[in-house]
């Protein structure tokens, strides 16, 4: 891409070209309600895009993130079904999410495999583990109270933003400073770049790779919490294939798969743009096989578009350097 025009500053333009659409083309689209609706159906991966996002920066990934959702809204189902308070519930299915990230990120710094591999492998075990937990059976009847608290008919006094998403702007603005403006963002973007030079500089690599771990595996338990809320159902097989839109959206935005570059805004761009898109192919009736192959190609255009790009520049370089 052009100096004058990064990825995700394209992709925003995207955002606001598929708003516009949108509106212009499809009866209802621009409605407050359904925008809240979209929004909030964007909820869970919104969350869980943040730290993966910071993950990827740092040249790793974690594709257990929808089984631990999965796992945690089974093990609070199973857990209420037991008689269980849920303000006993949520700590104990954030512990375990913490566990699960710690797992992989030990699996990562300690044995020294690679990331895609570790995750893969806890993808499948904690998808089992779920149903274990909860087998092939639906728990409901959570607190209401909580249950609104997740849904898209209640919104921030004032606003059409669910309550969810408002936690995730806290969140994003809170990660955004995290990796843009501190030292700790700048060790992220060097570990990508580089891992043994950022090693050689000083900078605690497996520490900070382990927290990170930690982290996604702590969003993702929290993000199983408000889909059980939010469709008021705990299920092992809930978030199923959800880690696809995840990495889709945050390579959409720019963020190098192989690490050391890319900015959160793009991620949150990218979230949208792919929120956005769903939203509209459901109003017109487009069903969800076709949407999960417009988020497919939308995971292939954000992963080889970049290296054509890198490839057609390198080779002008090469033909100018042999003209000179």
């Amino acid at each position: 891409m052009s100096k004058y025009l990064r990825w995700d500053t394209a992709v925003g333009i995207l955002l606001i070209a598929v708003f516009l659409t949108g509106s212009g083309t499809t009866e209802g689209f621009a409605d407050t309600g359904n925008l809240s609706s979209a929004l909030n159906d964007t909820a869970e991966i919104a969350l869980i895009a943040l730290p993966m996002t910071l993950l990827v920066v740092a040249g790793q990934v974690d594709l257990s993130v929808a089984s631990m959702l999965g796992l945690s809204s089974a093990l609070a189902g199973s857990l209420w079904d037991a008689g269980w308070t849920f303000e006993m519930i949520v700590p104990v299915c954030l512990l375990v999410g913490v566990l699960g990230g710690l797992l992989n990120g030990w699996l990562v710094t300690r044995i020294g495999l690679p990331p895609l591999a570790v995750t893969i492998g806890t993808l499948t075990l904690y998808r089992g583990l779920a149903s274990v937990v909860l087998g092939d059976k639906a728990v409901a009847d959570f607190p209401e109270a909580y249950g609104k608290w997740a849904a898209s008919t209640e919104t921030v006094p004032g606003t059409f933003i669910p309550y969810p998403i408002a936690l995730f702007i806290v969140l994003a603005v809170i990660a955004a400073v995290l990796l843009h403006s501190t030292g700790f963002g700048r060790s992220l973007y060097a570990i990508g770049a580089q891992e043994d030079a950022a090693h050689f500089a000083g900078i605690r690599v497996k520490r900070i790779k382990l927290a990170l771990f930690a982290v996604s595996g702590l969003v993702a338990s929290f993000a199983g919490i408000v889909y059980t809320l939010r469709y008021g159902s705990a299920r092992a097989d809930n978030g199923l294939g959800l880690e696809l839109t995840v990495i889709a959206s945050v390579l959409l935005g720019g963020v190098d798969f192989n690490g050391g570059k890319g900015t959160l805004g793009g991620a949150v761009a990218g979230v949208l743009l792919i929120g956005m898109l769903n939203n509209v192919l459901t109003l017109n009736d487009i069903s969800g096989e076709i949407q999960v192959i417009v988020t497919g190609l939308l995971l292939i255009t954000s992963v080889l578009t970049p290296r054509v790009v890198a490839v057609l520049s390198e080779r002008r370089h090469r033909r100018a350097a042999a003209v000179s």
